[in-house]
């Protein structure tokens, strides 16, 4: 019992890094606006960083009795999963003149990436507390540092995307309760739930890969006017990129 009421509070505690978006609710809107793209740069070096540092590490590591073309299926799957989805959300999407300040699909393809991430960190924890409480602890730490930059970028995407600040820190906050959902799936079905991860790691890589390529870096690629804007761009890329690395070098592999 006492593991599941640690494992429940470390994930509800990381849950609320995604709440850090609260600190760009009292810009200006112009402010606001260039910092965001600026924002969406560091959320898609955050998000490839994460599928290269974090997610790439674990599926060598962890998929030894897979077969190398079923773990090239899965990822292949996590693309055309991104690919589909996005599909379906532009059939239902308006294009009418008065529909121009609805939330852009590449929000809402974070907002499912976001998910599913957020719910593979759940059953590492509650995978981790397994084991013991320290070990969950050490875990939730982990998760917590390269958390914090990955949500400051996912919030930035929400806001770029067409959602309202206050709508896009809701919505990022609910989309980090599916962490909920991964620890309680591994307490109450534990290997199972460990079989069920072994799956959605090389999923979300490809998920984060078609997100990050697909709809994130295109929106870049929209504000090329400015030369020393698009330089500041590139580098707070590298600088996101970098830091993912250094904290997963710190960390080690959370998942």
């Amino acid at each position: 019992m006492e593991n599941w009421i640690a494992a429940l509070v470390s994930v509800i505690v990381i849950s609320l890094a995604s709440l850090i978006g609260i600190i760009f609710l009292g810009m200006k809107k112009n402010l606001g606006q260039k910092t965001m793209v600026c924002m969406v740069s560091f959320a898609a070096a955050t998000m490839l960083a994460n599928a290269c540092f974090h997610f790439l590490p674990e599926i060598i590591e962890h998929h030894h009795d897979m077969d190398e073309h079923v773990i090239g299926l899965w990822i292949f799957l996590g693309v055309a999963i991104g690919f589909i989805t996005e599909k379906i959300l532009n059939w239902n999407h308006c294009h009418q003149a008065t529909c121009a300040s609805h939330p852009h699909t590449f929000a809402k393809m974070n907002l499912v990436g976001d998910f599913v991430h957020n719910m593979i960190d759940g059953m590492v924890i509650g995978a981790s507390f397994l084991v013991s409480i320290p070990a969950g602890i050490a875990t939730s730490l982990a998760i917590l540092l390269h958390e914090i930059p990955q949500e400051i970028g996912d919030y930035a995407v929400l806001v770029h995307g067409g959602y309202s600040k206050k709508k896009a820190l809701l919505l990022n906050f609910l989309t980090a309760l599916s962490a909920i959902l991964g620890v309680v799936a591994v307490l109450l079905i534990g290997h199972w739930a460990h079989d069920l991860q072994l799956i959605l790691i090389p999923i979300s890589f490809g998920m984060f890969m078609y997100i990050a390529g697909a709809d994130l870096i295109p929106q870049l690629n929209k504000h090329n006017d400015d030369r020393k804007f698009s330089m500041l761009q590139v580098l707070i890329f590298l600088t996101g990129a970098g830091l993912m690395y250094f904290l997963s070098l710190v960390g080690g592999h959370s998942h």
